[in-house]
């Protein structure tokens, strides 16, 4: 069998997450067929999508959050996402499974404690948007409440997060746009959206959906993005058994796609302005990410001290700079850099980016600059 370059599995993703037939979709659809969308910065989705869609606008994107038509919530590696509600049933199963082992240490509770304590969590959201304070209130009670003898739990930021991020509740801005980096207010997400019936097998359907928008993918990219252990994964694969293909790869690991449904893989060519944490980098293991973005390139985007990233420029499928549009003001200047040897992009290309990057944000950019670092 032949082994995949990474030129291949760049061709391959990069179909999936940039379709042309994309703008035939409604924002909700076009969340569905690439895949839930790491939200760290409340401007990501916006972002994301309108580089996939170009002419998604920022009211069209809101719109969809207002009907539920998407939600976002804290799941998966305890992060923000944006996903499609069935998506979101999918996440809260495998964050479950990834951040019990934490709560489980942090909270000094067994499993069964932890699969009573996750739906009090829930009903205790169910009546109205909570800010993160008063789930921790309720965290602490149900906590005491199933371990009365335990011993006495300090509330830091961990604690603090696990209040809202077990992956039942979706969270809403508390103030202003759903573009904004404000303050989130929390609810049960079956509250909220029909998230429809959990599926028999919510694992195995979440690794078809990952293959589906970022196929081919490796046990640790799988493992990786779920936030989950390859020892989790591995059965789910082995249950999958004729569904899926497997090849080499070009660092040595197999690389698992679907048997039917996969994309030609022709070369992405174009010009694309990308948002913070956007699936071309977080979607795979950071040990894996040479289809998109070369070492070298990779290390300049992130921060390391604070774990922060630049949003990239993806020129013909790589990454191959960033780009920053600095204030809060409507109307706001732009500055590309190019990194390596990234081809300069033409004109029309930058033009149209730019473009897709102010309908979704609702900008007006006054001026444009480009330049090699």
């Amino acid at each position: 069998m032949s082994t995949y370059s990474w030129d291949d599995l760049q061709a391959l993703s990069t179909a999936r997450q940039f379709p042309a037939d994309l703008a035939d979709l409604g924002v909700g659809a076009a969340v569905d067929r690439v895949g839930p969308m790491q939200t760290q910065t409340a401007r990501s989705a916006f972002i994301g999508l309108g580089a996939r869609r170009p002419g998604l606008t920022l009211d069209r994107i809101t719109d969809a959050y207002e009907r539920g038509e998407i939600v976002r919530g804290s799941t998966i590696r305890g992060t923000v996402h944006t996903s499609t509600p069935s998506q979101h049933r999918l996440l809260q199963a495998a964050t479950a499974v990834g951040l019990r082992a934490l709560q489980r240490r942090t909270l000094g509770l067994d499993d069964d404690l932890l699969d009573r304590l996750w739906p009090m969590l829930e009903a205790d959201a169910a009546d109205e948007w909570r800010p993160a304070t008063e789930l921790v209130e309720a965290l602490q009670r149900a906590v005491a409440g199933l371990d009365p003898a335990g011993e006495p739990r300090s509330w830091d930021q961990v604690g603090r997060s696990l209040a809202h991020g077990h992956g039942g509740l979706v969270r809403r801005p508390s103030r202003g746009g759903w573009d904004r980096q404000v303050t989130p207010l929390y609810r049960s997400a079956d509250v909220v959206v029909d998230r429809g019936p959990v599926p028999d097998d919510p694992l195995a359907e979440l690794v078809r959906g990952h293959l589906r928008s970022h196929g081919p993918a490796s046990r640790y990219d799988l493992a990786w993005w779920a936030g989950v252990g390859v020892t989790v994964v591995d059965p789910v694969l082995a249950r999958l058994g004729d569904e899926l293909t497997a090849r080499p790869g070009p660092d040595g690991r197999t690389y698992h796609d679907l048997a039917s449904g996969t994309p030609d893989g022709t070369a992405f060519r174009g010009v694309r302005l990308l948002p913070e944490f956007d699936a071309v980098l977080c979607a795979y293991d950071p040990k894996a990410r040479r289809r998109f973005v070369d070492d070298e390139i990779d290390q300049v985007l992130w921060n390391q001290a604070n774990g922060l990233v630049l949003p990239p420029l993806l020129v013909d499928g790589r990454i191959g700079g960033f780009w920053r549009s600095t204030g809060s003001a409507r109307r706001r200047p732009l500055a590309v850099t190019l990194l390596g040897r990234t081809r300069r992009p033409r004109q029309a290309e930058l033009t149209d980016a730019v473009a897709a990057l102010a309908a979704s944000l609702d900008l007006v950019v006054t001026d444009v600059t480009l330049e090699r670092a």
